[in-house]
């Protein structure tokens, strides 16, 4: 049975890799920090041409591999236009919401390399000056960054060397609290990342040789439906997304839970997986859900449209107000860790 210390070092990796800004296609610095973090577990790991990291986990069986999914780009947004008063217009990456977006800090990654400060804000943004404030619909016409620097015109702000088409990050606001909640934006699905960092510490530490051959990939276009549409190794059979599980209204699942998805907006999920997964959690006692995500789309569906012919699922720790400021449990990474244990007989 797979020891809590290998949940203590997912979390412990996540919040590293938190600390890196990934929007969906600014992702090299994040898939550089995952390659070499799984290389120094003893683990061979390429950067794909898309910018995604395939790591081989080993396994004697290569004729019937399992490959393990989970993605490192998150949502972000991007400069779509420098307005007249020196203010930026963003437009979305991925599924980042303006309301979820609004007065938080903001980083904005401008060609030439600097780094420049900022916040989200409504526009007009002072509740004593602003009677609309409460009634104004929030959209990203309606939200602005305003520059932490001296700026009162478009020149002023393109002189700082801020351009259309530059990457805004989000403040990420990691932390674990006494009580083992796990709070951050980003959880998806950089928190399993760290989970799958987790279980290849635990094979690297334990000697483990799995029967079947074991690979990840870290994809870096997830958030925008393409992640996982490419760079399935020979002989892989089977593919199971590692990524959020769904927790809110009329789901079972709760934060503390490892998630089995059965449907989501996609369709179903292979019925001899999930019955698989549920089996491998009964097996370990892990703590589990089996729930239908309502407005979900995974990786391994993207693999499944690419055409190659292999079965496929959908595992995560729960994670609530999903897209938002993100809360989930360390208790959920260790149920999903045993999860994975338990699939592979390890």
């Amino acid at each position: 049975m797979i020891e809590f210390q290998y949940a203590d070092f997912a979390w412990e990796q996540t919040a590293a890799l938190m600390a890196v800004d990934s929007p969906s296609g600014y992702t090299a610095k994040a898939a550089a920090w995952v390659k070499e973090a799984f290389e120094k577990l003893g683990f061979s790991a390429t950067i794909t041409t898309k910018g995604g990291v395939i790591i081989d986990l080993g396994g004697r069986n290569k004729d019937d591999g399992l490959l393990l999914e989970a993605h490192a780009d998150t949502l972000g947004g991007m400069v779509a236009e420098i307005k007249g008063n020196g203010r930026l217009r963003l437009t979305p990456l991925g599924g980042m919401r303006p309301e979820n977006a609004e007065t938080e800090n903001v980083r904005i990654y401008t060609r030439d390399g600097k780094v420049i400060e900022g916040t989200c804000q409504l526009c007009n943004a002072s509740i004593h000056v602003n009677g609309e404030y409460g009634s104004t619909s929030r959209t990203w016409n309606t939200v602005e960054i305003v520059l932490d620097e001296n700026v009162g015109s478009a020149a002023d702000t393109r002189a700082l060397g801020i351009e259309v088409g530059d990457v805004a990050c989000f403040e990420p606001r990691t932390r674990r609290t006494a009580s083992g909640y796990l709070k951050s934006r980003f959880l998806d699905d950089k928190l399993s990342v760290g989970i799958l960092l987790g279980f290849a510490k635990y094979l690297h530490d334990n000697n483990i040789t799995p029967e079947r051959r074991v690979y990840c990939h870290v994809t870096v276009y997830e958030e925008v439906g393409h992640g996982g549409s490419a760079s399935v190794p020979a002989g892989v059979t089977e593919a199971i997304s590692v990524d959020m599980g769904c927790v809110g209204t009329g789901l079972q699942c709760t934060e503390r839970q490892v998630s089995i998805c059965a449907k989501d907006s996609g369709g179903p999920y292979s019925y001899d997986v999930v019955g698989k997964l549920i089996d491998a959690a009964k097996k370990t006692n892990a703590d589990y859900a089996v729930d239908i995500y309502p407005f979900y789309g995974s990786d391994v569906e993207a693999t499944l449209r690419s055409g190659v012919d292999i079965r496929h699922g959908l595992i995560g720790a729960g994670v609530y107000a999903s897209h938002g400021y993100e809360r989930s449990h360390i208790d959920g990474v260790y149920n999903t860790l045993k999860v994975i244990c338990g699939y592979l007989d390890v």
